[in-house]
């Protein structure tokens, strides 16, 4: 056998293994019913451990075109090439070899773990159902029979619910904006998938914030994107950071979520807003705006969005209902020139031909409800008081062992931890305790930093998910 795996490629050994002999069974290299060489026999030859060539025959096994008998050796399975020549399609391959990336590994299991009961869960980026308006949506649905179409809406999303928006968003954002130009998304994680698949080309430069929730998504990998990072301080991203990556790499789009930022927690300050404003139209470089969070604002007070203070067409509002109303409700939009919009309605339509009516419908009637605004002020106070217990627990309970950024709005705190440690270890053993979060490097270039969710917990549950975090601490800590 003149074949050896590639050390050097990131596919594991034994699947290297596995494919290259299903690929020489596919081309009658390896004959039905042939004996394949003894596990010490291959092993040796390819210089691998035993245990890999296991694995490998497993794998091969597993998928139906191998035989294994204790005693008699692996033989290429008799019926691969049968009467109905049916053969296993190696799903494994297929999984590994699509163009859109899995989420890490650290990402999936937090996602799958967080919905245990008897987790604390400071790590999933929804507000806890105690603080959803599920009253006042009992209200629109027994006052109201639906009585709209059942079917095929508009492209761009229901006609009733973008008037409500634009109304939303000029009242709330000050941002004035007419039906044509809106597209309501499965929320704003949708919007952000069309705006790159549909605008952006492999091999274009991106600038994202450091650290920032698009950090965490392998759309951008997926579509062949270069990101370059802009790190963020307590005023958010520096305008200058902007101009040297851009003279560097030709950005051709920035994304940005200026206040309350995820997962800082930061506000892009007045004068850096106005700053990046400039240079978009400077550079002619499109702004894409992402703001789950402004009107949880702590003190009532809503900053300028960028969208209502461009006076040249350059920024792409994204927003939605899930940070604010809830999370299950799956109602979001992007504001933009009519052109930009009809291209990724054109582009929602073929993947999921519009969205679903009954969700328009309620977004739309609590929307336009007098009700929409007490929710709103509800939200902040209750939000603030979770805010309050997890910055108190922190400091009751770790002292200086961290140091973090208070945040004034969102549902986010950024925590750096003073003393470096293992943070996947980290989070292993405070799963074991029951409570999550989301490890720093996920969110971020930045070791050594936590980011707690504050918004999916009742105050108690806080206060005893940081203690269950800091016996972890303790834990990892008195490790060897």
């Amino acid at each position: 056998m003149d074949w050896r795996p590639d050390r050097t490629d990131k596919k594991p050994i034994y699947k290297q293994i596995a494919d290259y002999i299903e690929q020489g069974i596919s081309e009658g290299t390896f004959s039905a019913d042939s004996l394949l060489p003894s596990e010490r026999t291959l092993a040796s030859e390819l210089q691998v451990n035993r245990s890999t060539v296991v694995a490998a025959y497993e794998e091969l096994q597993s998928l139906g075109v191998v035989e294994r008998k204790k005693g008699s050796g692996t033989r290429v399975s008799t019926n691969i090439w049968g009467i109905a020549h049916k053969r296993v399609p190696n799903w494994g391959r297929y999984v590994e070899d699509g163009s859109f990336l899995p989420n890490l590994p650290m990402v999936q299991r937090i996602r799958t773990e967080t919905y245990k009961n008897d987790l604390i869960n400071l790590a999933s980026g929804e507000l806890t159902a105690a603080l959803f308006p599920n009253t006042e949506f009992q209200e629109i649905l027994s006052r109201q029979l639906f009585t709209g179409y059942l079917g095929y809406d508009h492209p761009q999303g229901n006609e009733s619910l973008r008037e409500a928006i634009c109304s939303h968003v000029e009242e709330y954002k000050r941002i004035k904006a007419d039906p044509a130009s809106v597209l309501i998304t499965s929320g704003a994680q949708q919007a952000l998938h069309l705006i790159i698949q549909c605008l952006l080309k492999p091999g274009d430069a991106v600038a994202i914030e450091d650290p920032s929730y698009c950090y965490s998504l392998p759309i951008f990998q997926s579509a062949g994107l270069k990101t370059f990072r802009l790190p963020v301080d307590e005023q958010g991203m520096n305008p200058q950071d902007l101009v040297d990556v851009h003279k560097k790499h030709k950005i051709r789009m920035v994304f940005l979520n200026p206040d309350h930022q995820n997962p800082s927690g930061t506000v892009l300050s007045q004068a850096r807003r106005r700053k990046v404003l400039e240079l978009s139209a400077e550079f002619g470089i499109p702004i894409i705006e992402d703001d789950p969070y402004s009107l949880t604002s702590f003190s009532g007070e809503v900053h300028p969005t960028l969208k209502s203070m461009d006076e040249n067409g350059n920024v792409l509002y994204v927003s939605s209902l899930s940070k604010i109303v809830a999370s299950g409700l799956r109602i979001g939009w992007v504001i933009g020139p009519s052109t930009v919009i009809q291209r990724l309605a054109d582009a929602k339509q073929q993947v999921d031909f519009g969205h679903s009516i009954f969700p328009q419908w309620v977004a739309k009637e609590f929307l336009g409800s007098e009700q929409f605004h007490d929710h709103i002020a509800m939200l902040r106070g209750k939000l603030e008081a979770q805010r309050n217990e997890i910055t108190s627990s922190l400091t009751n309970i770790l002292g200086d062992q961290v140091e973090f950024f208070v945040p004034q709005g969102g549902i986010h705190l950024w925590c750096k931890l003073k003393e470096e440690v293992d943070e996947y270890g980290l989070l292993n053993e405070s799963m074991k305790r029951g409570v999550a979060f989301v490890p720093g490097s996920i969110m971020g270039s930045k070791t050594g930093y936590v980011r707690f969710t504050f918004g999916r917990e009742e105050p108690e549950a806080i206060r005893k998910g940081i203690g269950r975090f800091a016996e972890a601490l303790k834990a990892i800590q008195s490790l060897p």
